[in-house]
């Protein structure tokens, strides 16, 4: 096995002072590096600076996923006992949810769980590997149920007191997510977007960068943790993904007038890496990607990439590093400890050109 995609080689050691635990008061003034693969030059800038930085004539695809407050905290009915579970996604039985739960193994099936005072009720029904299938039991919308009683899924690294601050969780129902999310069903957000304002996009627009939009719902797949050492025996989770047909349409005139396409964030480049855009229907396609973006991978599609600052041995930071390549990327994250750059979901931004 090369040494090069030994997992122990893609770790570094990151002060938890540097966890962004809260978003910025404003999105687009967290700090952005600038990465040049060509000159391996490294800037720094701050983000509300991007349209300055992007290639003119350029298209930049986002996500538009939209994070529902999926983490719901109840009991089991018979008992009484504390019950949390996150779900992941609805499957194809009537009102049957994937979930996970924690203590999993000790509850029964038919288990009854009750949540925000009786206006969601779940069963236990089976288990898949480690996850619950439940039956879900409501009157009305469950969006509008989840709104109600749901609390945002953040990462276990932003901490959050149980029935703490509301504030901090009213902050976190509106910066957890992203200014143009519009399809609900991510457990996660896509966090490249979490810097952009509608000023920022009308920027971009006014210097003739195209913005596009398709749709990957993040499931545990993307930040599902890499638990054997050579590196491409990981298998990642499949995601499902549309690609509409004005994104369809944008993409095969991009690449047949040779624009530069600027991939927002880890979930997008990897859709877009996922589809062959000589093959790609202008109506538009969807389907199911596992695709698992290491180094020594071939990107055909994306050009530029502007990501996040990711959690060491991470399926996102060997993403980063099969773009950047792993020197400069090692070189980058040094520099970006040393300048105290945020890291993870609220933290601060990469561009890599």
């Amino acid at each position: 096995m090369s040494s090069q995609l030994k997992l122990k080689d893609f770790d570094f050691q990151l002060p938890e002072s540097l966890i962004a635990q809260k978003p910025l008061a404003t999105r687009d003034q967290s700090k952005l590096m600038v990465l040049d693969r060509k000159s391996g030059s490294i800037k720094h800038e701050i983000f509300s600076r991007l349209p300055h930085l992007i290639p003119q004539q350029s298209l930049m695809v986002f996500n538009n996923t939209k994070v529902i407050p999926s983490k719901l905290y109840g009991y089991q009915v018979k008992n009484k006992i504390p019950v949390e579970i996150l779900l992941l996604r609805e499957t194809t039985g009537k009102n049957k949810w994937e979930a996970l739960i924690k203590g999993l193994s000790k509850i029964r099936l038919e288990t009854e769980m009750e949540f925000g005072s009786g206006k969601l009720k779940a069963v236990l029904k089976d288990r898949l590997e480690n996850k619950a299938i439940l039956e879900l039991q409501y009157h009305g919308k469950l969006d509008n149920i989840l709104n109600q009683i749901g609390e945002m899924p953040l990462p276990p690294y932003i901490r959050r007191k149980t029935n703490g601050d509301k504030r901090i969780s009213d902050q976190d129902r509106e910066r957890y997510q992203t200014v143009f999310a519009s399809l609900p069903g991510a457990i996660a957000a896509p966090t490249a977007g979490l810097h952009f304002t509608p000023r920022i996009i009308k920027s971009l627009n006014k210097k003739g960068i195209d913005t596009m939009y398709l749709t990957l719902h993040v499931g545990i797949g993307t930040f599902q943790p890499i638990r054997v050492e050579n590196i491409i025996e990981h298998k990642m989770q499949p995601e499902q993904f549309y690609i509409p047909e004005e994104t369809s349409k944008a993409l095969i005139n991009a690449r047949g007038k040779l624009k530069k396409i600027v991939g927002i964030g880890s979930t997008v480049t990897r859709v877009l890496e996922s589809v062959k855009l000589d093959h790609l229907h202008p109506s538009g396609t969807e389907g199911w990607t596992n695709r698992f973006i290491y180094p020594g991978s071939k990107f055909i599609v994306v050009d530029h990439l502007l990501t996040n600052f990711h959690l060491p041995k991470s399926t996102l930071y060997l993403l980063v590093c099969a773009f950047a390549g792993k020197k400069l990327t090692t070189e980058a994250y040094k520099e970006a400890i040393l300048e105290k750059y945020r890291f993870f979901s609220y933290g601060d931004a990469m561009l890599i050109i």
